[in-house]
Formats: structure tokens, sequence, C-alpha cells
């Protein structure tokens, strides 16, 4: 796997906004939904989430930059690429010679395994074994990762509200989604997969946010366009109207004009460092097509006004 760093074309030191910004133009660049038919964009797309999931992580950004686990957020080798003392060309470095010694004068006879399990979960990196031919080790393969993709209602994703994921085989998991993610995310499940000698694969769940009647996203904030009546633009009044956290009352001013945009604070989407983006609501004027009362006004009254005066004409 690539540097994650490389692969969202960011520099080491670069700040969580600068990175998120960075993984949001690359998804949007190569989202499946997009690039169905694409396997080079569809795997741009999963080398982003991957990096994104490691370097959105305070915990494994730090490990990461120290050295401690590599671009796939596994643990790197903790004998740095090899070992010193001169193991017999071809020979298997971990053999035990008969004082309980290996060939490269590494004492396994004690407390070995306990090594290995505190660094590799329970489990020899190698195995139990070494490789037919006495020329290195292998490991025991994982599971297969399990793709799923998951549809989050709009309320839901604003709200960061726990979801349920039911996983081959029918078991149900709650899943907490992560605050300031969109449309494409992916998430890893540990251990969630299908099982394998070496322990269970990954769960990868690609969040999804539905589509919703009245409301639209522009990044962190909600947008809504609310129909108003003419006597309550006119005269003013208090409407009530929708957000994703329950109805409120929206206070309008006597002449409020149509297009006017009011700023609701905090109704919008959860973003990453706590906050909260904000709900806009822009006014419309909803005049009736055939009303003989306002047909009637209007016949007796002209606006004096050049309203069009701005546009040079």
């Amino acid at each position: 796997m690539r540097d994650p760093y490389q692969v969202l074309g960011v520099a080491r030191g670069a700040s969580d906004a600068d990175i998120k910004k960075a993984y949001r133009k690359l998804a949007k660049e190569n989202h499946p939904d997009r690039n169905a038919d694409n396997a080079k964009k569809l795997e741009l797309f999963k080398e982003a989430n991957s990096a994104y999931e490691l370097l959105s992580d305070p915990d494994k950004k730090k490990r990461f930059d120290r050295g401690e686990i590599g671009p796939d957020g596994n643990p790197t080798s903790p004998f740095g690429g090899g070992f010193g003392g001169g193991a017999r060309p071809g020979g298997d470095p971990f053999s035990r010679s008969t004082r309980g010694q290996s060939s490269g004068g590494f004492d396994f006879a004690s407390g070995a395994d306990d090594l290995f399990s505190e660094l590799f979960g329970g489990r020899s990196p190698f195995g139990g074994g070494a490789a037919p031919g006495g020329g290195g080790f292998r490991t025991q393969p994982k599971g297969a990762d399990v793709a799923y993709r998951l549809l989050i209602s709009f309320e839901d994703a604003a709200n960061l509200a726990p979801q349920r994921v039911t996983l081959r085989g029918g078991k149900t998991v709650e899943l907490k989604l992560p605050a300031g993610f969109e449309s494409g995310r992916q998430l890893r499940m540990a251990g969630k997969g299908e099982p394998g000698p070496g322990g269970n694969g990954d769960a990868l769940v690609t969040l999804e946010v539905g589509r919703h009647k009245v409301f639209t996203r522009d990044g962190d904030d909600i947008c809504l366009d609310l129909p108003v009546s003419l006597d309550e633009a006119v005269n003013g009044a208090k409407v009530r109207m929708p957000t994703v956290t329950g109805a409120v009352s929206l206070t309008l001013p006597p002449g409020t004009t149509s297009g006017k945009v009011f700023r609701l604070k905090g109704r919008g989407f959860s973003r990453a460092d706590g906050s909260r983006g904000d709900q806009l609501v822009t006014v419309l004027i909803d005049i009736p097509a055939d009303n003989a009362a306002l047909k009637a006004f209007i016949d007796g009254w002209t606006d004096v006004r050049d309203v069009r005066r701005d546009l040079g004409l």
C-alpha cells in the first residue's frame, strides 16, 4: 500500500482540515456512482478511503508518523527487517540449537511466545512454522474482508444517530457514525469479516446518505426553501418550519422579500471538531395563480418603485 499522505496528495504535518479537503476531492472524483465501469477509478476510490481512514484517526495517524504501523494499519516489523548474528544461508533463522538458541544467537527457549502474543495479538506471525524449503516463514492468512453498503437517512446522518448493521450470518451490530463523514466514507469493522486460519477478516462498510424530500446539503450546512404566503411576507409572521432536530418557529419581519435567507445556527451536520453547521432557510413567496380578491387589490394599486434599477436597464 502507498503512503497515505502521497495517496491524498498532502504533506506530512498537514492539518485535519487539509486532509479532509483532499479526501473529499478524491472521493468525489473517483466515486463508484460516477465511475461504475472504470476499474482504475474504483481502485483510487478504495485507496483514498483507506488513506483517510488512517489519517483521520488521531491515534492511528500518530502511530503511523512514528513508524509503529504501516499504511495498512498493521504493526511494522518489530525487528526492523533483519537479524544480526549470521543465520546460515538458506537456513531457518528461528531454528533452535540443542542449547535452546536460534542459529542467529537469539534465545527463544523462554518468553518467545509471550513476545509474539504481545506484538501480534495472541498468535505467532509466522503461522507456526517455516515455509517449505527452509527459506523464511509464512503467515497464516486471515479470512476475506466483506463489503457492505449502508444507506443512512438524512436526519440520522446529520445527528450521528447510531446505526444497526446486519452482517452475513444474521448477526446485528451497532455502528457509530464518525463526525464529519460524507457519502462514500468507508469504515472498517475489525474481525467482522469471513473466518480464516489467521483470524477473521474485516467488514468494510461504505456509508451513503439518503436524499430528503425538503432538505439539501451544502458542505456542513443544510438548505431549505420555505414557502410563505404574501400576507405573511408583507405583515410579518411566525412560521413553523422543519429542521433535522425537530420543528421550530421562524419569525418573519414585516416586508420580508422572496429570496431572503435566514441562518439557524447549529442546525446543520456535525463536524469532526464537535461543532455543527447551520441551516440556511430561503424564503419563497407563494402567490396564488387565480385569486379574485388579490387580483382586485392589485388592479387598484401600482408599485411606483424602479425595482430593476440596479440591473442598469
